[in-house]
């Protein structure tokens, strides 16, 4: 970790678990030195091992500000993170088990495929939603925001959807060859809403106050005090619960598909254990150094000691699961995942499909993908190297163990 600080130009500095400041793209180091001029900042701004460049605040960046909340320091996947469950299920067994539509990794990749839509898909029928049915119920905390009610409806029919870009469903096997599941989604078109929506209203009260945040930055800000704040506060919240809820949803299909097929194929008594379900986008009042305030995670996961948390590389790759540390200087944070290399715009100009899927294969790496003419987007090599984060952040968290993929869902 270093500390990059420019006292006549930054009001507080900014701590960076990198080795030094050429790991550090200059978009994302100028986003940096924009939050550091913010007037309301508790400290100073925290840059993780995997960051880059975001909208506004960079990915991998964690911010404690003092009764404020920013949209997008928070981001448009608001409650995006990680589900996780380990399994008594030997890797082995699913590889060498044959059935009618392959092995067994083949055909549980392949049912998954078919009972979670996934990319752009949605249910066809309203779907049960206990956080959707509690916001009904509460609709008076909602209804001045006319613009957003539509999703409260939408959320019925995308409750259970993994979503595109980097959202996946992985099969992974641990260091004894027992399999684990993996799912990395979030809040769907409900968070994106959240975000565009109050963070316009954000821009347009900072224009009214002439606010000392410079409109370009893309931060403007909402005080938590007033009735702006607190709807944003309360959309943040659903949308979190939802993120949550989509992914246990996702995890009890999976499970499902996995008991039907082990039951089916093998004499296993199936069992599941360690089960862990984590944001890395949001903002939480919390207590550090004496002071009460919004610690923003965009792209961060909240590393308190002794608690555990899902850190995953790239398709193909390798992933963790953690215990925090509680290290104060990072607020309690760790990084989200390996960190883009490449943006997906310039992983698709560098890596071919065909190269991606060659080094699945070799990997024997089972691909569920409808359309593959975006693979290269997701290629593990349009990331940063996981041993590399993992080896700079030592200090936040402690790995408790390390899994590689064998069989993957994307959008």
């Amino acid at each position: 970790m270093f500390v990059m600080y420019e006292k006549d130009s930054m009001k507080v500095p900014v701590r960076i678990w990198l080795e030094d400041e050429r790991e550090l793209e200059e978009t994302c180091k100028e986003q940096a030195i924009h939050l550091a001029n913010l007037p309301f900042l508790h400290r100073w701004v925290c840059l993780m091992p995997d960051t880059h460049t975001g909208m506004g605040m960079p990915i991998g960046g964690v911010i404690a500000a003092k009764d404020v909340v920013i949209p997008n320091a928070v981001g448009v996947d608001i409650g995006c993170g990680m589900a996780y469950t380990e399994t008594n299920i030997p890797a082995a067994l699913l590889r060498e088990t044959e059935t009618g539509n392959g092995n067994l990794l083949q055909a549980i990749i392949g049912d998954v495929m078919r009972n979670v839509p996934v990319g752009f898909a949605h249910h066809k029928t309203v779907m049960p939603c206990y956080t959707m049915d509690r916001a009904m119920e509460e609709f008076d905390r909602y209804e001045r925001d006319g613009e957003l009610l539509g999703q409260l409806e939408a959320g019925y029919f995308q409750i259970g959807t993994l979503g595109g870009g980097n959202h996946f469903i992985e099969l992974q096997e641990d260091g004894e060859g027992m399999v684990s599941v993996m799912i990395h989604s979030g809040s769907r078109h409900v968070g994106k809403s959240v975000c565009d929506y109050f963070h316009r209203i954000a821009r347009e009260l900072n224009g009214k106050w002439y606010s000392q945040v410079p409109d370009e930055y893309r931060l403007a800000f909402l005080p938590t005090d007033t009735d702006e704040g607190k709807r944003y506060l309360a959309w943040m919240q659903l949308s979190m619960d939802f993120a949550k809820e989509n992914r246990e949803k996702m995890m009890l299909a999976v499970k499902a598909i996995l008991e039907k097929w082990i039951g089916k194929y093998t004499s296993l008594n199936l069992e599941f254990s360690g089960d862990i379900n984590c944001h890395h986008n949001y903002a939480a009042l919390e207590t550090h150094y004496g002071e009460e305030v919004w610690v923003h995670r965009k792209g961060a996961m909240r590393a308190g000691e002794g608690e555990r948390a899902v850190i995953p590389g790239a398709m193909g790759s390798f992933s963790y699961v953690v215990e925090g540390k509680g290290n104060p200087e990072s607020f309690c944070s760790s990084s989200h995942g390996a960190g883009r290399r490449y943006s997906r715009k310039g992983a698709m100009a560098v890596f071919s499909c065909e190269e991606v899927m060659v080094d699945l294969k070799a990997q024997s790496v089972v691909l569920g993908k409808k359309n593959k003419a975006d693979v290269a987007e997701e290629s593990r090599f349009a990331y940063k190297d996981i041993e590399g984060v993992m080896e700079r952040q030592k200090d936040l968290v402690t790995p408790v163990k390390r899994l590689k993929t064998i069989g993957v869902v994307k959008g």
